[in-house]
């Protein structure tokens, strides 16, 4: 059997907005930007090309889909974002303005650190020790 996670959705409260700070200010890709009319899109992005599971944005279009934008994980990482180079990352993504919760720490299995996306959804920075 082969089986694996395609996509995540995170909620947002804006497309473009969105899209604008993954890929401006993270560094990911985006992958598709598909309208199907009414204000329906199907938004993919990717930390790189080389993935195996993005990101699908969802735009909160409820009332209790808006009172969980940036707050998915109840305050815990949602998602972790492995890196080849963490310095390069962590870097580009500090001259950007990415809010960073601490300092980066060397662990048993990596460095890392914890970041915020613009909604405040939590993200690990790491790169895996070899």
């Amino acid at each position: 059997m082969n089986r694996k996670i395609g996509h995540v959705t995170i909620l947002v409260n804006d497309y473009d907005e969105a899209i604008d700070f993954y890929i401006n200010t993270l560094g990911f890709i985006l992958l598709t930007d598909n309208s199907f009319g009414e204000g329906m899109r199907w938004v993919t992005v990717a930390p790189s090309k080389n993935h195996e599971t993005a990101i699908v944005f969802v735009e909160a279009d409820s009332e209790a889909k808006r009172e969980r934008v940036g707050s998915q994980a109840a305050g815990h990482v949602f998602l972790v974002i492995e890196t080849d180079d963490f310095i390069r990352d962590y870097s580009s993504m500090k001259e950007k303005g990415v809010t960073f919760l601490g300092e980066p720490k060397e662990m048993p299995w990596g460095v890392e650190i914890v970041f915020e996306d613009l909604y405040g959804n939590r993200f690990d920075l790491l790169q895996v020790k070899n």
